[in-house]
């Protein structure tokens, strides 16, 4: 049993992969982190971003969206000048807004529902066998970069939204030679 290749040998990657990809997140609150920090991944390594994360979340409030949603010009100006996350200000401010819409869903249906409906609440479970098996987006991914799109989600095409999906557990793409593929599969 090996893991899955795709993480390399660095330490935080390895943690990564072994303790949060592909595992089931039901939190509203993380949902929308993962999405977000997916979204500042867009022209990036995945490792980047891991390596920000801290400051991400001290910079976003710790991805309240509720305090996020709140922040101003001033803010963003902060934000543009802090050297510990990806300063793009369309990602920012696309952040700022998607907090406005998070809002919207949790206090409707619940953000955690809206994400688990499209799958009716289950992981799908996929059984690749090579990386190369492992597509980089599907048409439920297409689905639902086309639902938050019409919501006003910003960074979220079918491409990211289908690493959003693995990085949550709603697909689970660990490789079947993979030891965390049993152990999702059977949570």
């Amino acid at each position: 049993m090996h893991r899955c290749e795709w993480c390399g040998t660095d330490p935080l990657y390895v943690s990564y992969h072994d303790n949060e990809w592909g595992v089931p997140e039901y939190s509203s609150q993380r949902l929308w982190e993962k999405l977000v920090l997916d979204g500042f991944q867009a022209g990036l390594s995945w490792l980047t971003i891991l390596k920000k994360r801290d400051n991400f979340r001290e910079a976003f409030k710790g991805f309240n969206p509720y305090e996020v949603s709140e922040f101003t010009q001033k803010d963003i100006e902060s934000l543009m000048l802090n050297k510990g996350i990806v300063r793009n200000r369309n990602k920012i401010v696309s952040t700022i807004k998607g907090a406005q819409i998070w809002q919207d869903i949790e206090s409707s249906i619940g953000f955690n529902n809206y994400v688990w409906d499209f799958v009716d609440g289950k992981p799908i479970q996929n059984k690749f066998i090579s990386m190369a098996d492992v597509p980089k987006f599907t048409d439920l991914s297409i689905k639902i970069s086309k639902d938050l799109k019409s919501r006003g989600f910003n960074f979220c095409g079918p491409t990211i939204v289908y690493a959003w999906m693995e990085a949550c557990g709603i697909v689970n793409n660990h490789l079947v030679s993979c030891p965390c593929y049993e152990k999702i599969r059977n949570s």
